[in-house]
């Protein structure tokens, strides 16, 4: 029997607004490719459809179960994200150059999108269990450090830079919410300092030519830098009010590359104007201040951090991906949260959803 006390706390204002996003995502899918002569891209819209309804299931699983069992369990969440990310470098399927994907009948499933939540419940378990009086000091953050390397690093050698690089932002997000002395924090600058020349000659040709052409795309208008100025072109013919829908010519004359999926944004943009960019950016706005009203009432330690990480992993994707497409961040493939075609990025963008949910109805329970 469920408990009517999280019935009646159940915040539907919040769940429609992050559906309404992923049923716009469906309509700029479907205005993206409905003129490509492919059969394959015209249908993705209704593919992206089932994605939601299947979202929508792993959303009701995530309210059901009590989050605290994620605490419960952490460890074991974590190592076997592990496994599974290791099993993609061994067996997965290799796209565009990374090996990133596993197959489970029909469907590719990216085990690097659901590593984001591990991450999250495996570092709220670490700090919910750790000082309770007292700053935390350099040495306290080895460990939480280590377990997020050991994630970002099988995922960074995919190769897949921009969930690498978002795993290690979800870390310096609890840094930031937890007590530490001023010293730790210029300590942490310094090291990341230290450390950035050998990230360098970490990277691919490939990055290092995109993060090259970024202050200058024109320096490789044909390769690098192509994406960036053809998503400039199409964000800024969108003018005041858009060309309409159906009637970007930058996306409907396929100047736009991944236009339904890193560069989704920039579709959107050139078809519904400024306004509609306004109005886009106040949705995101919105949810992600009601994901940091639900962290900051939740009714334990572990409910806060969880879902403070789960608000900044999301505020990240949309700051990365509109920064990308506007040209101040590097072309990373890094996917708009609800908007952009992709099933395993829905999946975790409803699970986290459900997971906010789950810590708002349950916080009066405790």
């Amino acid at each position: 029997m469920i408990d009517r006390r999280l019935v009646s706390n159940f915040n539907w204002w919040f769940f429609l607004l992050a559906l309404g996003i992923a049923c716009l995502g469906v309509v700029v899918i479907y205005s993206a490719n409905h003129g490509r002569p492919e059969a394959f891209f015209r249908g993705l819209y209704v593919k992206q459809i089932y994605w939601i309804g299947y979202g929508l299931v792993v959303m009701s699983v995530a309210v059901l179960i009590d989050y605290r069992l994620l605490s419960r369990h952490a460890y074991v969440i974590y190592a076997l994200t592990v496994l599974a990310l290791i099993f993609v470098l061994l067996f997965g399927t290799v796209a565009s150059g990374s090996r990133r994907w596993i197959h489970i009948g029909s469907v590719s499933i990216q085990v690097s999108e659901f590593a984001k939540i591990a991450a999250i419940i495996v570092l709220a378990k670490y700090f919910e269990s750790g000082k309770l009086q007292g700053q935390y000091q350099l040495k306290d953050l080895l460990v939480p450090f280590l377990l997020t390397g050991l994630l970002g690093g099988l995922i960074f050698v995919q190769p897949d830079l921009g969930t690498a690089m978002i795993i290690f932002f979800i870390f310096l997000i609890f840094v930031t919410a937890i007590e530490f002395n001023y010293r730790t924090l210029l300590k942490i600058f310094a090291l990341g300092a230290a450390m950035a020349p050998l990230f360098w000659f970490l990277l691919k040709d490939y990055q290092k030519t995109r993060l090259l052409t970024l202050l200058n795309p024109d320096l490789d208008p044909l390769g690098a830098g192509y994406h960036t100025i053809q998503s400039k072109i199409a964000i800024g013919s969108g003018g005041f009010w858009g060309k309409g829908l159906l009637a970007g010519t930058q996306s409907r004359l396929n100047f736009l590359p991944e236009k339904h999926t890193d560069f989704i944004f920039s579709v959107f943009a050139e078809e519904a104007g400024f306004i509609g960019v306004v109005i886009l950016l106040s949705l995101y706005l919105i949810l992600l201040l009601k994901g940091l009203h639900i962290a900051f009432r939740a009714g334990d330690r572990f409910g806060l951090f969880m879902a403070l990480g789960l608000v900044g992993s999301l505020s990240f994707y949309v700051i990365f991906n509109i920064g990308m497409t506007i040209g101040i961040f590097p072309v990373t493939g890094v996917p708009l949260p609800l908007l952009s075609y992709g099933g395993s990025s829905l999946l975790t963008n409803f699970l986290a959803i459900g997971l906010l949910l789950n810590i708002e109805m349950r916080r009066s329970l405790h």
